[in-house]
This record gives structure tokens, C-alpha cells and sequence, in this order.
């Protein structure tokens, strides 16, 4: 695995900003991690992909390398863009997000249509409008004001209780950027998504676990929104769908990118 710092953010210098392996002239996918975690979400894609993909696995501003760039809605689309235009010979990359890095993703493509083939949504089925702010705002409260050390001591003990080690302690160690997340939230909060969504004429791909109670059940109808959308549903996964069942998952994201490669 090779580490690069992209050249255009503002602010601290961040050297390793994001993880690119697989064969460079591959079609390229790039993966954008859920709040308050880092690069290390995708450890299991990038294990099952990279063999026939070029995958980009980033961290967003406020969180791991980035951890010094204040998180905007901008920054955060710049540096899923300032990674495909180093990593991606043609410039233009499938963008995978989970939660918090799918909406990073639809704001990348929003800003740069021409760099991004197509989007694969995970967890993120739901407008940060109205009553579902609520949770919004309560888990920024709670990653903005909770003590850093208990708060890292529960972070560790969910990921090693709920996955095996191979999963669970690269995670850990790249740490928990609870600050960042709290910005994060804050930012998407309010925002008309579906309608920015609806507008783009990228392939899109709405992936939600089939335990997931909040954005599991608005997959169907934000995929019927889009231009070009379906929507597919991970079985015994809950919100980290990624995690919960990687092997699915993986498969889910190689087919979309084969079929996106298939004459029309």
C-alpha cells in the first residue's frame, strides 16, 4: 500500500492523506469513510478489490491525516476530487461512501460531474432535514461534549466486541476523530440532498443494510429519484454495512463498476 498527500487543500500540510493499491490503469474506486472514522473502515474492501480495481481509500478533513483541516462540505469534496486526480489516469473514479462519505460523495459529484463515473451510496438514504436532524444533532452533542477517553474507550470496545481483529483493530488504530465528526454533522445538517441527487446524471447505486432502522428504509425511493439508480439491500447488516457483511458488500460494489463498464 502506498500513502499520498494531495496537493490542493488549504491549510496544514497532510502528508498520507489517503491509501492507493491495485493495478494503476484498473478502473478506479474511491472510498469515503462514515463519521468520526477514518481510512480504515474500507481495510476490507481494498483486501477484496484491489486484485482487479484501483482503490483510493481517504480521509476526509477533520479525521485522520486531515485531522487538522477543518471539515466543510467544500474541503471534504476537494479532497475525494484531489485523490482521483492523482490516483486515476482518465480522472474520473467510482466514489463509495458510507453515512457521513456518502453524502461527502454526492457533494463530490455535485462539484466535479466530470470526475466522478458513478456513486455507490451506503447509509445515507435519508434528507439531514426535519425530525431525523434530531439524531443528527444528538450524536454531534454527544461526540462534541463527551470526555475524549471514556468516549475512545467505548469506540474501541464496540469495534472488537462486534467484529474480528482483521476488521476491528486497524480501525482502532487510526483512532476516533470525534471532534471532526461533530463538524461534519453540523455541516450536512439542513441539507436538500435528494434534490442535488435527482439533478445528477451519474450512475448511482443505493446500498442500505436490511437492519438498518433509520436510512434503511428510504434506499428504494431515493434510487427511484435518481436518473440512473437501483437500490440493493444487504441482509443481515445494520448501518455499517461495509463491516457487517464485507464479502456482500464487495460484490455489490465490483458488479456495479463491471456493469458501468459494459457497453450500454
Amino acid at each position: 500500500m502506498g500513502d499520498r498527500a494531495p496537493g490542493r487543500l488549504s491549510g496544514p500540510a497532510a502528508p498520507g492523506a489517503w491509501t492507493a493499491v491495485g493495478p494503476v490503469g484498473a478502473p478506479a474506486v474511491v472510498f469515503v469513510h462514515g463519521t468520526r472514522l477514518t481510512r480504515a473502515q474500507w481495510w476490507p474492501q481494498l483486501r477484496r478489490l484491489s486484485g482487479r480495481f484501483r482503490c483510493i481509500a481517504v480521509d476526509l478533513p477533520g479525521h485522520g491525516a486531515l485531522a487538522g483541516v477543518p471539515f466543510t462540505r467544500d474541503a471534504a469534496a476537494d479532497a475525494v476530487a484531489d485523490a482521483i486526480a492523482a490516483e486515476c489516469p482518465d480522472g474520473r473514479a467510482v466514489v463509495v461512501g458510507l453515512s457521513l462519505g456518502g453524502y461527502v460523495a454526492i457533494d463530490t459529484a455535485d462539484r466535479y460531474p466530470d470526475r466522478v463515473a458513478g456513486l455507490v451510496l451506503a447509509g445515507c438514504s435519508a434528507e439531514p432535514r426535519g425530525p431525523v436532524t434530531l439524531t443528527f444533532r444528538a450524536l454531534a452533542w454527544v461526540l462534541a461534549q463527551a470526555p475524549r477517553v471514556p468516549l475512545d474507550i467505548v469506540n474501541r470496545a464496540f469495534f472488537r466486541v462486534r467484529y474480528p481483529a482483521p476488521i476491528a483493530e486497524p480501525i482502532i488504530r487510526r483512532g476516533f476523530w470525534p471532534e471532526g465528526g461533530a463538524a461534519a454533522l453540523r455541516a450536512v445538517v439542513g441539507t436538500r440532498y435528494l434534490e442535488r441527487l435527482a439533478m445528477l446524471w451519474t450512475p448511482v447505486l443505493v446500498v442500505n443494510g436490511a437492519l438498518d432502522p433509520v436510512f434503511g428504509p428510504g434506499g428504494e425511493a431515493w434510487a427511484k429519484s435518481c436518473r440512473a439508480g437501483r437500490h440493493e439491500v444487504v441482509g443481515r447488516a445494520m448501518h455499517l454495512a461495509p463491516l457487517d457483511r464485507p464479502h456482500a458488500f464487495s460484490a455489490l460494489v465490483a458488479r456495479f463498476v463491471d456493469d458501468l463498464g459494459r457497453p450500454g
